[in-house]
């Protein structure tokens, strides 16, 4: 089998993490304009709670939202994408960052904060989640779902067994022990690997899908992205599944698609989204998202869909205003760039950002 890269651009995102601090525009909505304005007659600070897998991303969007309004700025704790829905639902915060979408009961609970349509989940930041490695002159090891599933449940526990060498002629694996590491923290990117396990290792996984790690595998646990990629790169023969603008030099899998083994990257994570489909049941401005992760396109399966969860309805006009100014740069053309050149997440589409603005609009305030 061979290893392939899709060439075509990213086609969704998702980022669910990054406070929106008032944001000073002269069209303080942002609507229609895809952009967050120029002027400063927005003030005050919006506050958010959630993943910590976009944290460049973050970084990058708070810089160039509070270039373009002096007046405003940003708060956002990077406590994991449970913490962050949990900190939005009860009132502590303004937005959720998160790499899961808020489920059914999660949704209802939202009409107690939000009113009675609830909060509205937008991607904003795509990235494919790397199982990634720590293995010396291994850059990339072949594995389909099955094994991947079976190394992280610790069935198979040393890299040259046959399992995985037979997926990997000509790579010389040595006897070392794996060590598995996982997230120790609710967390979205933990959310979308186990659903990838459930759905395509062929029952091996045995686990419904969670953003908390399963205790019957329970092996070395570590807080946020930068923790299991940090303990992974201090232990030879560790493995850990991060998102792939963290994970440095380590090695990373190569995951079975179709008949191919595809190489983690923007490009194969993109085309993923464009079999993605929204979840049903949902308002009409929400984009949630139920991903292929079986895949027979050649296509990265393991990716993350980040979100910002906001209220289709805050209480404060100026709240309001100030969330729909920021998400309108997050999405706009411009913000999507500067994400990507500084966490090399992939852009969202043109026609994902258009449908993404529309959401933007229909946020308001009530009486």
């Amino acid at each position: 089998m061979k290893i392939t890269r899709i060439g075509r651009l990213a086609a969704l995102a998702a980022v669910g993490s990054l406070a929106l601090a008032g944001c000073g525009s002269d069209d303080a909505t942002g609507e229609g304009t895809g952009t967050a304005g120029g002027g400063d007659s927005l003030t005050g600070t919006v506050s958010g709670v959630g993943a910590s897998s976009q944290q460049a991303a973050m970084t990058a969007w708070q810089t160039g939202f509070q270039e373009a309004h002096s007046g405003a700025s940003m708060q956002y704790s990077p406590d994991g994408s449970g913490a962050g829905r949990e900190a939005f639902l009860a009132g502590g915060a303004d937005f959720a960052g998160s790499d899961a979408h808020l489920d059914d009961d999660e949704e209802l609970a939202s009409r107690d904060t939000c009113g009675t349509d609830g909060a509205i989940n937008i991607p904003a930041y795509v990235s494919p989640i790397a199982v990634a490695f720590n293995l010396p002159g291994v850059e990339h090891v072949n594995m389909d779902g099955e094994t991947i599933a079976k190394v992280f449940k610790g069935e198979i526990d040393r890299w040259n067994d046959p399992a995985i060498a037979e997926q990997n002629d000509g790579v010389e694996l040595p006897d070392t022990a794996i060590t598995v590491v996982h997230r120790a923290d609710d967390s979205g990117t933990t959310e979308n690997f186990t659903e990838y396990l459930a759905e395509a290792s062929n029952g091996a996984w045995g686990q419904e899908p969670d953003g908390n790690w399963p205790g019957a595998f329970s092996a070395e646990a570590n807080k946020g992205t930068s923790g299991v990629v940090s303990a992974t790169a201090e232990t030879e023969g560790a493995i850990t599944y991060a998102d792939d603008s963290a994970v440095g030099d380590l090695g990373t899998v190569n995951v079975q698609s179709g008949e191919d083994y595809v190489e983690v990257s923007q490009d194969s994570a993109a085309a993923a989204l464009e079999s993605a489909q929204r979840v049903e049941g949902r308002g009409e401005h929400d984009m949630s998202l139920e991903l292929n992760r079986t895949p027979d396109d050649g296509s990265y399966p393991i990716v993350l869909v980040s979100y910002h969860i906001v209220c289709s309805e805050y209480q404060d006009q100026e709240v309001a205003d100030r969330v729909k100014a920021f998400e309108g740069y997050v999405i706009s053309e411009d913000g999507q760039k500067t994400a990507s050149e500084a966490a090399g997440s992939a852009p969202l589409s043109e026609s994902v950002r258009q449908e993404a603005q529309t959401a933007v609009d229909s946020i308001n305030a009530g009486g």
